[in-house]
């Protein structure tokens, strides 16, 4: 599907999404906001075992909010400052919310190729995902409180259950720049690319996953995210439950009879 400012690819059961909006260094302004909700509306039709996201060009992965005048949405952060309104701050959030909560929720792998440098809430975005792949050349910035402004596109919590309240502390309250390598170091992202193979090296990912059994993939993913909520001792009746609920699918009668035969298993779509 191609769409002005955002597209999906599909390259065999992978999807690739597109941030493409390189003029404004892929920041997202309202038409953008509502792209992605369409596009992931897209995907729930016809779901793929793993999704890529990435931004067009090599200079940005996203620069978060277009806090341009032309981008209508920031009409309503000025109606809120200047008239200390609650009101047109929560809708914007909500909106902006919608749309980021309903893409990283969708019930498969999402996979972050920071092919460029991830500003404000293109770094928060980043966080939401499952995974993350950066370019060797490429930062990370939490760049919201140079602005005045705070992450509200999920990143406070996001970063601070990946990194540690501590490191997210420091990264969000000094708005400093991070490196590919000390995002790697930190734990930030999980891999460093070539040089400008960035999306190849998160199809390697994606393909790996894809290779396995989808309920399998679908029922400890929804473990993993669930438990950034739980106890670990909720965490572990879930984990019980998702692994009663695979078993009883029969999926593991293609995986298991296939390594019994000693060939590579073939799973069948689900949806």
């Amino acid at each position: 599907m191609e769409k002005k400012n955002m597209s999906i690819e599909r390259n065999g059961n992978i999807a690739i999404v597109t941030i493409n909006r390189p003029e404004r260094m892929n920041a997202f302004d309202e038409s953008l906001f509502s792209k992605l909700e369409k596009v992931t509306e897209e995907l729930k039709l016809d779901l793929p075992r793993a999704v890529v996201i990435t931004g067009a060009g090599d200079k940005s992965f996203s620069a978060g909010f277009d806090v341009n005048p032309d981008n209508p949405m920031v009409k309503r952060i000025i109606e809120a400052a200047s008239k200390k309104d609650p009101k047109p701050a929560r809708e914007l959030i909500e909106s902006i919310r919608r749309a980021v909560n309903g893409f990283v929720t969708l019930p498969v792998p999402i996979i972050a190729a920071l092919n460029g440098s991830a500003y404000g809430g293109g770094a928060e975005l980043a966080m939401q995902c499952d995974m993350r792949i950066i370019d060797p050349d490429s930062v990370i910035c939490f760049s919201e409180t140079k602005l005045g402004l705070m992450p509200d596109w999920g990143g406070c919590a996001a970063l601070a259950r990946i990194a540690g309240s501590s490191l997210a502390s420091e990264l969000i309250l000094t708005a400093r720049k991070v490196s590919a390598d000390e995002s790697l170091r930190t734990g930030i992202v999980n891999r460093i690319s070539a040089k400008g193979d960035v999306l190849g090296e998160a199809l390697s990912i994606a393909r790996t996953i894809a290779a396995n059994g989808p309920r399998a993939v679908r029922h400890a993913l929804a473990v993993i995210r669930e438990s950034r909520n739980l106890t670990f001792r909720q965490s572990l009746e879930m984990e019980s439950e998702q692994a009663v609920l695979l078993i009883s699918s029969g999926e593991c009668f293609h995986g298991v009879g296939a390594f019994l035969n000693k060939q590579e298993p073939v799973f069948p779509e689900i949806n």
